[in-house]
C-alpha cells in the first residue's frame, strides 16, 4: 500500500525534481504546449492548474508568490495578464494531456501537455525567420566592392 506517499519522485532528488517542474512550468507557460514523458506530464498538470488559479486573483501577494514559484517575471506576467484573462470564466481544468506514443530510444511513453484553448502562435516564439538569415551584411559588402 502507498500510504503517506503523496507525490511521484521521478527517480530524482528533491532539488532536481523541483528544478525540473519549475523549468517545465516556465516552458509550458511560454510555448503553451510541450512534449514530455507521460509521468512528468501527470506531475506537471496539477502544478500548472494551481499556477493559473493563483494568477486569477488580482493582488500583490499572489504576484509575489507567482514570481517566487516560477523564478521568472516574464512567465509570471504572462500568467497574470494573458492566461488569467483567458480562463476567468473556467473553474478548473486549464491543461490537458494527450498521449503521443512511445519514444524511439527507450520506449518511454510520451505525452503532449497543453493549455485548453491555447494560442497556436505561442509555439513559434523563438523561431528565427529565414529572411533574416539569408540577408546577411557580408554578401552586400561583396556586391558593393565589385561594382
Amino acid at each position: 500500500m502507498r500510504h503517506k506517499f503523496g507525490y511521484k519522485k521521478l527517480n530524482r532528488t528533491s532539488e532536481h525534481r523541483k528544478a525540473l517542474i519549475k523549468n517545465m512550468l516556465n516552458s509550458l507557460i511560454k510555448y503553451e504546449q510541450i512534449t514530455t514523458t507521460l509521468p512528468k506530464a501527470k506531475v506537471l498538470k496539477p502544478q500548472a492548474d494551481k499556477i493559473i488559479t493563483l494568477g486569477k486573483t488580482n493582488n500583490l501577494q499572489n504576484m509575489k508568490t507567482l514570481i517566487s514559484k516560477l523564478q521568472d517575471t516574464k512567465s509570471a506576467n504572462k500568467v497574470k495578464k494573458t492566461l488569467s484573462k483567458r480562463y476567468e470564466n473556467r473553474k478548473g481544468g486549464y491543461t490537458r494531456i494527450i498521449k503521443a506514443g512511445f519514444r524511439y530510444g527507450d520506449n518511454a511513453p510520451m505525452a503532449v501537455i497543453e493549455f485548453v484553448d491555447r494560442d497556436v502562435e505561442a509555439k513559434r516564439v523563438d523561431k528565427k525567420k529565414k529572411d533574416a538569415v539569408t540577408a546577411s551584411p557580408k554578401s552586400e559588402d561583396k556586391n558593393q566592392a565589385t561594382a
